[in-house]
């Protein structure tokens, strides 16, 4: 093992040790509407995307967009993942999802459930969450968002830019979920 493989390594057992301490956390963001337009996404006060949490936030009200208009909704996510827009393959992905389940992205709105269709009552909060390995990759944070359609939370992953502002990297918001209690045969 060399010097600089040393130095690494302790710099990755520091930052763990630092995140280990601090555990789990969740941050609770509430939004007193869901914005229609673009202008009013981007005057948002999260859309600082100061942290980690506002950032995931912002990805599903961004995402809620999307079947009343999904070119507002794709302008929403560029302006959330910064200098790397969605390609051509990443924009079919999320029209793919969207066929016939519109409610995906509202179940991460607290109250949201099958039983009520998944309509979430103003004001609309997200709760966001962290964990012992959530910061774990320097510049990087794992987090989690809880669906009222499923029973583990949806992970999403934000990256930190040069400006200190937090990105949107990747994220499994739009995996399947029980189905609405109006939608389903069975229930």
């Amino acid at each position: 093992m060399g010097l600089f493989d040393s130095l690494r390594n302790q710099a990755r057992d520091a930052v763990r040790d630092a995140v280990q301490g601090v555990g789990n956390k969740t941050e609770t963001i509430v939004f007193p509407t869901v914005p229609d337009r673009y202008e009013e996404f981007t005057a948002l006060p999260q859309a600082a995307m100061a942290t980690p949490f506002e950032t995931a936030a912002m990805t599903v009200i961004a995402l809620c967009v999307y079947p009343r208009d999904p070119e507002t909704s794709v302008r929403m996510l560029n302006f959330l993942r910064g200098p790397r827009p969605l390609n051509g393959q990443e924009i079919s992905f999320i029209r793919d999802r969207f066929r016939a389940k519109d409610y995906v992205p509202r179940s991460y709105f607290c109250g949201a459930t099958p039983q009520n269709d998944y309509t979430p009552q103003p004001p609309y909060t997200i709760r966001v969450m962290a964990d012992h390995n959530s910061f774990l990759t320097q510049g990087f944070a794992k987090l989690f968002i809880p669906s009222g359609g499923a029973d583990n939370p949806r992970p999403i992953q934000l990256r930190q830019a040069k400006d200190g502002k937090w990105y949107l990297w990747e994220q499994a918001l739009l995996t399947d979920i029980r189905q609405p209690e109006s939608a389903n045969p069975w229930a």
